[in-house]
């Protein structure tokens, strides 16, 4: 006689949350077709910013090698932090619109609207790092550390946006209206600007450095040049890349939730 459980009883509510979670991932992209402005401003916002900051801007203090092959990963790295408010202000708009209340009323699992959401940006974030990485090629940047190390970078910048996504969506679900998102957004730009994206820590004064050196998104960004081989890139900063995004998730993804299902009450 066996008195375990059974394998359907288990699969099944996994299936259920798969299915419901791509079916909100293809409603979110529908919405790529019905605003491609947004869309072609996302991918271009941060391309200007690389061309502002190589061309315009940078200076790279304390910087050795060539500034383009350091700057790269940082705007890779500070694109995968920026760009939130898209997610948030759609997860505020569901809310107030009482699309959530609709979805409530379904056999949906939990969080499914969040899980959908997360998965369009995160495709989205994948094209953005390709049209980066292609205006990085042309700019004369070259990533030197072989394929599979390639691929680590882009998983690990992947990665840290996941994490800065699930921090998004739960400052959303706190602010509660679209009109709140941009107060609430400023709160990601001291991530993004106290970091070594286009300076190196050495050049900073002390306590400053020691802040940028212990931002999660300059674990993401020097451990990402160490990956491609450039200048600035420290081996030992690999781990942390990958433990900081992941305790920020372990936090920020269950607050998400909950605080979602409280909503769906």
């Amino acid at each position: 006689m066996s008195t375990g459980v059974s394998t359907n009883t288990v699969t099944k509510p996994m299936a259920y949350a798969l299915t419901d979670s791509w079916t909100m991932t293809r409603r979110e992209l529908a919405r790529w077709g019905r605003q491609p402005v947004t869309v072609v401003v996302n991918l271009v916002f941060p391309v200007m910013l690389l061309l502002m900051f190589g061309y315009l801007v940078g200076g790279g203090r304390g910087v050795s090698g060539d500034y383009v092959d350091y700057l790269v990963p940082g705007m890779l790295a500070l694109t995968m932090a920026f760009g939130l408010e898209g997610t948030m202000i759609a997860v505020t708009q569901d809310i107030n619109k009482g699309v959530v209340d609709r979805f409530r009323s379904l056999p949906m699992t939990n969080g499914a609207v969040l899980v959908g959401r997360s998965a369009a940006d995160m495709l989205q974030s994948a094209l953005v790092l390709t049209v980066l990485i292609a205006v990085g090629y042309a700019l004369g940047w070259r990533a030197h550390g072989g394929p599979g190390a390639f691929l680590g970078a882009v998983g690990l910048l992947l990665l840290f946006r996941f994490a800065m996504l699930w921090i998004g969506i739960f400052l959303a679900l706190v602010a509660g209206r679209p009109e709140m998102v941009q107060a609430v957004q400023i709160l990601v730009w001291p991530v993004g600007f106290l970091s070594n994206a286009f300076a190196a820590p050495d050049s900073m004064p002390g306590w400053l450095g020691t802040v940028v050196e212990w931002n999660p998104m300059s674990q993401t960004a020097t451990a990402v040049r160490d990956l491609f081989g450039g200048p600035g890139g420290e081996s030992g900063h690999v781990w942390a890349a990958v433990v900081w995004p992941l305790a920020l998730l372990a936090v920020f993804f269950p607050l998400a939730v909950g605080r979602f299902a409280r909503l769906s009450r």
